[in-house]
């Protein structure tokens, strides 16, 4: 798989997203507000990755983005338009925010 986990950080050569351990919970960089339980970041990492090789409603990973993204409460649909509207990792700070 394209993910690559290790015990405070989670990454994908095929995505910027990131996920990344504070304290016991994990941050997901599209869900910046959200506190994940490690199971939870390694679907949101993988719904990322996938959403990069093809989050196009009709790619044959479509019935996966749809059942990830509702382990997390979101529909596939919600799930593609948030990781693509997310700014990658840094880029508030690059844009001055």
């Amino acid at each position: 798989m394209g993910l690559a986990i290790d015990e405070d950080k989670m990454t994908s050569r095929d995505t910027p997203h990131t996920a990344t351990r504070d304290g016991d919970k994990w941050v997901v960089s599209w869900l910046p507000d959200r506190r994940l339980s490690r199971n939870e970041a390694i679907t949101a990492m993988t719904l990322a990755w996938q959403v990069a090789l093809d989050g196009s409603v009709h790619g044959s990973r479509w019935p996966f983005i749809c059942a990830w993204a509702g382990e997390l409460g979101l529909t596939g649909q919600e799930a593609v338009a948030i990781i693509a509207a997310a700014p990658e990792p840094g880029e508030e700070e690059r844009a001055g925010g």
